[in-house]
């Protein structure tokens, strides 16, 4: 029976957002993007990125358009955990390249009612899902797929083709050592 007298305690539920797609295709950029408009609604962000990318800054997360903001280099995601106290909005980059342990951390984020937006490669150059990617977009309630342009044939680009023999996972690069490539031109590459 409902009673109009009733208060109803309003509860904020925190969520996952996971930007995903290949390289130049724009995930920073739109991570960037949604953080800036929560900054604008008055929201306290943070944001982290893992410690080993240092491409553009040591500190600050860059896209390849040269939009930056000031981030919190950290070696494990229990870290993040540890200094997003205080903060609604916690912005992750480059998440492909933190362990597994990510999942959780972006969870118990969202479960404390905080928003979490990630952004990250969803495939590795060879093809295959990358890092914990493939888990945070099955946990997420928001998932954003965005592609880049073909180099070569002008198609959205779904693969990050690596330019250089080297077979190591992580290389990290740009438009020197990647390239963003649509289905048919990627399987066309990798012929040998």
């Amino acid at each position: 029976m409902f009673l109009e007298n009733t208060k109803h305690k309003s509860q904020h539920s925190g969520w996952i957002e996971v930007i995903a797609g290949s390289m130049f295709s724009g995930k920073t950029e739109e991570l960037l993007r949604r953080l800036k408009r929560a900054t604008i609604a008055g929201q306290k962000v943070e944001v982290f990125k893992p410690q080993a990318d240092k491409r553009y800054s040591e500190r600050d997360v860059v896209s390849h358009d040269a939009n930056q903001t000031r981030s919190t280099p950290v070696p494990s995601p229990w870290d993040i955990l540890e200094r997003a106290n205080g903060c609604e909005v916690v912005g992750i980059d480059e998440a492909q390249f933190f362990a597994p342990e990510l999942v959780e951390v972006c969870r118990r984020l969202a479960d404390q009612g905080r928003r979490v937006v990630v952004a990250g490669l969803d495939m590795d150059f060879r093809g295959h899902p990358f890092g914990p990617m493939p888990q945070l977009m099955a946990c997420a309630e928001y998932v954003t797929k965005v592609h880049a342009i073909c180099i070569r044939c002008g198609a959205l680009a779904h693969f990050s083709h690596r330019t250089l023999p080297n077979q190591e996972l992580v290389m990290l690069g740009q438009t020197d050592t990647y390239e963003p490539l649509c289905r048919t031109c990627y399987n066309d590459a990798q012929r040998p």
